[in-house]
Order: C-alpha cells, then sequence, then structure tokens
C-alpha cells in the first residue's frame, strides 16, 4: 500500500482518530461498521472519512461498510504502526515523569526504554513506571542500543536545543517537543512541537470573547 506524496497534516491527525475508534470496536467485537457509522464517532463526515481513505488506496465494501479488524491493522500500516517504537525521553521533571507514566502510548506501540538527565541527583535511579534515567551524555551509547528511533523533550527552554542536538547526534531522526520554545535542527529531522500555552490560549480565546 503506497503513500501518495502530499497527503494533508489533517488527513493524518484523521487517521490516528479512526484507528482509536477502530481499536476500541475491535475490543467490543464489532465486526463491520459503515462509513456513516465510523463517521457520527469520529465526529466527522462519511465522505471525508473516504476521501481520507483514498490517499492509501482501496478500504470497504461498497453497501457493506468496513472490516474493523481489516481497517484498523491497515491504518496502523500507514501510519507506520505495525510495528513498536521505542521512545527517550529526555528531561525528567513533572511533565516528563508524567508522559512516561501514560499507558496509552503503550497500547498504541509507543514504548519508553529510557529516560536522559542533566541532573546528577536524578541520574541513576528509576522511575516509578519502571523506565531507567541516564546522564544525557549516554544518549549516544543508547540510542542504537536500545534502537530508540523518537525523542520526546520536556526539559526547560533554555536546555531544550541542546538536548535536540545531542538527540540528533546520538542518530535520533524524529523528535517531540514539549518545551516552551522552537528548536533548530538540520534538513532530514521531524520536528513536531507540543504548546500547551498556545492551547489553553486558543481555548481561552473561544470561551471569552465569543
Amino acid at each position: 500500500m503506497a503513500k501518495t506524496l502530499k497527503v494533508p497534516e489533517a488527513t493524518i491527525k484523521r487517521l490516528s482518530i479512526y484507528m482509536r475508534v477502530l481499536k476500541d470496536l475491535e475490543k467490543n467485537g464489532i465486526e463491520v461498521i459503515s462509513s456513516a457509522e465510523l463517521a457520527e464517532i469520529c465526529g466527522v463526515n462519511a465522505a471525508q472519512i473516504r476521501k481520507d481513505l483514498t490517499y492509501f488506496g482501496e478500504f470497504g465494501i461498497r453497501g457493506v461498510g468496513y472490516y474493523v479488524k481489516e481497517l484498523h491493522f491497515d491504518i496502523r500500516k500507514v501510519l507506520g504502526l505495525n510495528q513498536k517504537r521505542n521512545l527517550g525521553l529526555i528531561g525528567v521533571g513533572n511533565l516528563g515523569k508524567a508522559l512516561a507514566s501514560y499507558r496509552n502510548f503503550s497500547d498504541h506501540g509507543y514504548n519508553f526504554v529510557a529516560a536522559f538527565d542533566a541532573d546528577k541527583a536524578k541520574v541513576g535511579t528509576t522511575l516509578p513506571c519502571g523506565i531507567d534515567i541516564y546522564h544525557i551524555d549516554k544518549l549516544k551509547q543508547l540510542v542504537p542500543e536500545l534502537n530508540i528511533e523518537i525523542a520526546i523533550i520536556t526539559t526547560p527552554a533554555s536546555a531544550a536545543q541542546d538536548a535536540a542536538d545531542a538527540a540528533i547526534k546520538a542518530g535520533i531522526k524524529g523528535i517531540l517537543n514539549f518545551a516552551p520554545v522552537q528548536i533548530s535542527v538540520p534538513d532530514g529531522i521531524r520536528v513536531k512541537k507540543v504548546d500547551l500555552t498556545t492551547e489553553f490560549d486558543n481555548l481561552a480565546y473561544h470561551l471569552f470573547t465569543s
């Protein structure tokens, strides 16, 4: 199933929603679902689901709908989640600890395998969820050893660029940045920024200015 080149970012985000919904349907023993039923659960329209899926091939049977288990598997494959992905946490503060303990990541195939920090008081200890904390200088050694593919940065803003640089030098190609600052990376490195303050500001605008 070959991806076409220019898939909208919004489509990728919706695929993730479809996948989670299909996983729940599969757990509940639902074998077949129509596009209209799936659309209602996902909060979109049926035409949107069909359009999103056509970027990646032909799915479903006209007059029948989608086989839940098969579509769930196909979307996981499209998103590159047909195998486990190992994560490395950089910055073991409150947010980092909370993310590492969030079980839903593991349910979707993302596994934290190590945590890194520059604070010597934290290095050598273990998080309550069982993840060992290493000095950030160990990144270059442990990224290939533990097959870490994605770095999650939850450092203070002042340390985020150094953390990203260290991750890239260690061979990381994907970074999810929770630090409240933009980081610069070379071509070929994928960065996604999660700015919680911006999301709060957006929500406040819609709540209090309407």
